[in-house]
């Protein structure tokens, strides 16, 4: 059995990560925003290699605005789901040693704070921000998924030039670019940036 995608938008990560991932050897990760599990399956793989890998995944499966009747990309999520389980299925049967999956059906807003609540702050070696294209959500994502990475690990986020076109021009509300922006003035003095391809942004956490 092999994988099923419909899209190859994981590329654009893929050569980051084939390069950078293998330095910090995360061992502990959390994906905000899964779809189909291009990446979750990547990590999977990368984490079998070794004992005691860990992923939390967190995801609605309902789609963001730009997968709706108005939006820019139609999707039937329900599909994008059942995809989604397949495909983690399959990378669990041929990857060396088991990975702990832990999957958090619901808004990352409220499943990143019951991760904190958990017990789960600092304990991420790398936290991958692929969910909402919001910026509110965005910010949302970054502020508590950094609380949750522990410090030396890396934040990657996504789809950082990403822009939804519509008939009235770039929201840059609906843009994730502003947030991310944002959220890395704000937190100047608790990380440094990781030098990547610009349509993908990469940090690195020195202080909580």
């Amino acid at each position: 059995m092999s994988y099923t995608f419909t899209n190859n938008w994981f590329n654009v990560a893929r050569g980051i990560w084939d390069q950078l991932l293998p330095n910090i050897a995360p061992r502990t990760v959390l994906e905000i925003g899964c779809y189909e599990g291009a990446s979750t399956v990547y990590l999977m793989e990368m984490l079998g290699k070794s004992p005691r890998g860990e992923i939390h995944c967190v995801d609605t499966w309902g789609g963001g605005v730009e997968h709706g009747t108005t939006g820019s990309f139609s999707s039937d999520m329900r599909a994008v789901e059942v995809r989604f389980h397949e495909n983690v299925s399959c990378a669990a049967r041929i990857i060396q040693n088991s990975v702990d999956l832990t999957i958090h059906k619901g808004t990352s807003a409220k499943k990143l704070v019951e991760l904190l609540a958990g017990g789960k702050e600092g304990y991420f070696d790398f936290v991958y921000v692929d969910g909402s294209h919001q910026a509110p959500d965005v910010i949302c994502d970054a502020i508590l998924g950094f609380k949750l990475l522990r410090i030396g690990g890396i934040m990657a986020f996504d789809d950082y030039l990403w822009a939804e076109q519509s008939r009235n021009g770039i929201d840059p509300l609906r843009c994730p670019k502003l947030a991310i922006d944002s959220f890395t003035n704000l937190y100047c003095r608790k990380l440094r940036i990781i030098s990547a391809p610009l349509y993908q942004l990469y940090i690195q956490k020195t202080h909580d």
